[in-house]
């Protein structure tokens, strides 16, 4: 276990800004981890993971801890269903693989998502009406200050739309170091109403589809929707789909009838915030080495050398304007640190 000083965090985060870190130390096994927190847990921390979901716009002034815990397992099953184990330092996207590769159903929709195990319930991550919590069974978690481990219901964990009790009351308290997940063997439930998929399954000419050719319907999309980190640095989604009331949605459509939405409750509506964005003119615009993607409004990018302050100005310049356009506060997905 090495701890390295005035480290470049640039190889590991998506958005490919090069920020420092004071130092940095890979985390590769329990004991590396509690052994760190052990000596460290007074001083400034910083957890990455995947670094899929985060905006760098300074140097960061702490000991980065870098969770990459490995190691998938099946914990227990029976005919019809399986609970599976996923260390927290596992890629997601090839953890749905393998999944796919066992025939365990339930996270087909999540296909490609960025990103690994450990962060997932934080964010609570989802795509294509499927939630990370509509499998999630539990999370084990080391406290930093006194190395305690804990479990974590999906009781306790508190879930909300892309929330989570990690990322509001215990925020910077707890490192996730697995998560439990329930998976379908036999009788998949499959989710196939947004249009997009449907229409990606018709032109295939699949009627009866199964778990695996939902996957490549989802990869299909994403990868025409959205650009790759490797060769366009980006975080995915940027904002948050924001939810506004009926009264406040049928005000919008009044001003613009074409404006597409999706049902939450009766006084619940949720808007594309791609659309609004779209809409507001700045779908593949381009502001020196930074933008937003031509394909995918929601999509913030680097273009190679963009400091995380550029980027986080063009957001800031998004939110004001669609705000004043329609009257509509749309939220960041991706943490700026």
């Amino acid at each position: 276990m090495t701890i390295i000083n005035n480290a470049s965090l640039k190889p590991f985060n998506t958005f490919g800004i090069d920020a420092k870190a004071q130092s940095y130390c890979d985390i590769s096994t329990i004991e590396n981890l509690i052994s760190v927190l052990k000596d460290y847990h007074a001083s400034p921390l910083f957890i990455l993971g995947g670094g899929s979901n985060m905006l760098l716009t300074k140097d960061i002034e702490a000991l980065v801890l870098h969770i990459n815990l490995k190691g998938i397992e099946v914990i227990s099953e029976t005919d019809h269903s399986v609970i599976v184990k996923a260390m927290a330092g596992e890629n997601w996207h090839n953890f749905v693989v393998w999944c796919l590769e066992h025939n365990y159903g339930g996270i087909e929709n999540l296909s490609l998502i960025p990103g690994n195990i450990g962060t997932a319930p934080i964010q609570n991550i989802g795509a294509y009406g499927v939630e990370l919590k509509d499998v999630f069974v539990s999370c084990e978690a080391i406290k930093i200050d006194d190395q305690s481990v804990k479990t974590f219901s999906k009781e306790d964990a508190n879930f909300g739309y892309r929330e989570s009790i990690f990322k509001q009351d215990l925020k910077d308290q707890y490192i996730i170091t697995s998560v439990n997940l329930e998976l379908s063997k036999t009788k998949h439930q499959l989710y196939t109403d947004y249009g997009v998929i449907r229409n990606e399954l018709d032109a295939n000419g699949i009627t009866a589809p199964t778990i695996q050719d939902i996957s490549k319907a989802v990869i299909t999309i994403r990868q025409t929707k959205l650009p790759d980190p490797k060769e366009i640095g980006n975080s995915g989604s940027f904002f948050k789909n924001p939810i506004i009331s009926a009264k406040e949605f049928s005000e919008l459509e009044c001003n613009f009838p074409d404006v597409p939405s999706y049902k939450i409750s009766d006084d619940a509506i949720k808007v594309p915030a791609g659309w609004l964005i779209e809409k507001a003119g700045f779908k593949g615009k381009r502001f020196n080495d930074y933008g937003v993607h031509k394909k995918q409004a929601l999509v913030l990018v680097n273009y190679g050398n963009a400091s995380g302050k550029e980027i986080f100005e063009l957001a800031q310049l998004i939110q004001k304007t669609v705000k004043r356009l329609f009257n509509i506060s749309i939220e960041t997905e991706v943490n700026i640190i």
